[in-house]
């Protein structure tokens, strides 16, 4: 959540930067509005707190000086004052209350360099690999799912038949392949970020942490019986990990990395493409994910971009990076990068990655700061995020571009020692 110090100081500012994401401006009205109504609440409870206190001292005064009637008297009115000030305790906690929810549904402040813009359109190719954009043969032209479907490698209908649409089925070297493409990640990523195997299921205060609750919920599972959420993302738990912990400045950056299952509704998919692995409900990722200074976070910012783009090289898929303008980046992130794949099966880019710097936004919804070398008070962590990468999209995209004339897939041959040795998917079978 962003410091509600904002906007108590130059609330004109907060509507300025929040505008640009396109947040009406009455909403921070309303949000001043709830914290002057909540800190004169605090106010008058405290008031009376201290009223009490001192008429609880004048009691013992008066018993002590062995005068019955005035400490009788005393302690009247302080019980009186206490009742009242017990009924503004609940009043000045639901002030409070409000003004938290309030700051959980506003979005991040955008970073001062990132693309203003009111949605997709307005992204920003920053750049693409290779320069000069290949050229594809009609074998190529072929969407993943027909592709899958011959080569017994993906099962669409049987995954809906056991869980429902848009839940796949990958079967024989498809499945291998997916799992030999997260070890292919985790690998790259190991030389300076932790591996973790977080729970796929989390508490409720775990996705406000990062802010997929309360604003997002209809895009979440959610088992009501335990009152647990699956992850849409590793970066869920991962924030989570030091919440309401006080780090040490000698300890960040703190680099976490973790291969998951990923859970998502896809609420709003109506109407758009949702054929083989265009859009699924679970999916796999590795995740990486940062805890820092604000003075570490541009340095990791491009790390993980890089990172990302080196697996999509070495997997010779041809890829674009896209800085997401105000309008298009998400509700936690202040700056964020995309990277898409051209899939030429499906002759469309396809989203693979979202790297973001969250700023301090999602270190006060977890309550996650750090105690600095220098001294002073703790500080909020910043907080990084990025995919690295996400795989169904990624598998559609490799078995379209490596299709060869013979209907086999030719593998990247960085793929090759998670494959036993094997590099290519064989044909069909000739009838």
């Amino acid at each position: 959540m962003i410091d509600i110090r904002l906007v108590r100081d130059d609330p004109e500012a907060v509507k300025a930067a929040l505008g640009r994401r396109g947040v009406d401006p009455a909403e921070v009205d309303h949000l001043a509005e709830l914290d002057t109504a909540a800190r004169a609440a605090v106010g008058r409870r405290d008031g009376l707190r201290g009223q009490v206190k001192d008429l609880s001292r004048q009691v013992g005064e008066a018993r002590r000086s062995g005068d019955t009637d005035l400490a009788e008297e005393l302690a009247g009115r302080s019980r009186a004052l206490g009742d009242e000030e017990r009924a503004l305790d609940v009043v000045a906690d639901g002030a409070q209350a409000a003004v938290r929810q309030a700051l959980l549904y506003l979005p991040n402040l955008p970073a001062d360099d990132a693309p203003d813009g009111a949605g997709p359109e307005d992204n920003v190719e920053v750049r693409s690999w290779p320069e000069v954009p290949p050229s594809y043969t009609d074998a190529q032209r072929v969407p993943h799912w027909e592709i899958g479907t011959d080569l017994g490698l993906l099962d669409m209908e049987r995954g809906a038949k056991l869980s429902g649409s848009m839940f796949p089925l990958y079967r024989g070297f498809g499945a291998r392949l997916l799992r030999a493409l997260t070890s292919f990640a985790l690998d790259r990523h190991g030389d300076t970020f932790e591996e973790i195997r977080p729970p796929t299921m989390v508490r409720t205060e775990t996705m406000v942490s990062t802010g997929h609750l309360p604003k997002f919920v209809d895009e979440a599972y959610h088992l009501e019986r335990d009152d647990l959420w699956a992850i849409p993302t590793a970066e869920v738990p991962l924030t989570s990990m030091m919440r309401g912990d006080i780090m040490e400045e000698a300890d960040l950056p703190l680099r976490l990395t973790a291969a998951t299952a990923c859970f998502r509704r896809e609420a709003g998919a109506a109407g758009r493409d949702t054929r083989g692995l265009l859009r699924v409900h679970e999916f796999d990722k590795v995740e990486l994910f940062a805890y820092a200074t604000p003075e570490q976070s541009p340095g990791l910012l491009e790390d993980m971009v890089a990172r990302a783009e080196q697996l999509l090289r070495d997997l010779g898929l041809h890829y674009r990076v896209l800085d997401l303008c105000t309008g298009d980046i998400g509700n936690s992130a202040a700056r964020t990068f995309d990277l898409e794949v051209f899939a030429p099966g499906v002759d469309a880019w396809l989203e693979v990655s979202s790297v973001s710097w969250c700023s301090d936004y999602q270190a006060r919804r977890a309550n996650i700061r750090y105690r600095s070398e220098g001294g002073g008070s703790p500080a909020f962590v910043h907080t990084l995020n990025g995919s690295a990468l996400a795989w169904a999209r990624i598998w559609a995209a490799l078995v379209e571009t490596g299709r060869q004339e013979d209907g086999s897939v030719v593998l990247p041959q960085v793929l090759h020692p998670y494959l036993g040795g094997q590099g290519v998917i064989p044909g069909p079978a000739a009838d």
